[in-house]
C-alpha cells in the first residue's frame, strides 16, 4: 500500500508537469507554467476522491506523506534553476508578479491575526 500511495504522488506529478508544459507551449513561453500547482491540485482532487470511496487506506497515506515532507527542499531546488536575470531583464511585468503578492500577504497578516481567535 505505502508504494500505490507514492505512485499516486508520481502520476499527479507527472500529469501535471505534462499540464505546464502544455500550458507553457499555448501561451508561447518557453517554461512550465504552473506544472507542481497543477500536480498539488490534482493530488488533494484524487485524495479526496479515494477518500469517499474508502480507497485511501493509512498505508497509501504513509507513501504520500513520506514525499510531502520533501516537499519544501524540492521547491527550493526547482526555484534554484529558475533564470532570475532573464526574468528580471524581461521587464516590469515579472517583478511585479513578485512584489505584489508579497506586499497584500503582508498587509493582510494584521488583519488576519485581528480576526482569528485567540488562543487558549
Amino acid at each position: 500500500m505505502l508504494i500505490r500511495g507514492v505512485a499516486l504522488l508520481a502520476a499527479c506529478f507527472i500529469i501535471g508537469q505534462l499540464s505546464g508544459e502544455t500550458l507553457g507551449r499555448i501561451l508561447h513561453i518557453d517554461a512550465n507554467v504552473g506544472g507542481v500547482g497543477f500536480a498539488m491540485l490534482l493530488l488533494i482532487l484524487a485524495q479526496n476522491w479515494l477518500e469517499q470511496r474508502g480507497r485511501f487506506h493509512q498505508e497509501m497515506e504513509e507513501g504520500v506523506m513520506f514525499w510531502s515532507k520533501m516537499y519544501i527542499p524540492v521547491i527550493v531546488a526547482m526555484s534554484a534553476i529558475q533564470n532570475v536575470r532573464v526574468a528580471l531583464s524581461s521587464g516590469l511585468v515579472a517583478l511585479l508578479a513578485g512584489i505584489i503578492p508579497v506586499l497584500v500577504c503582508l498587509a493582510v497578516m494584521p488583519l488576519l491575526s485581528k480576526l482569528s481567535p485567540k488562543a487558549a
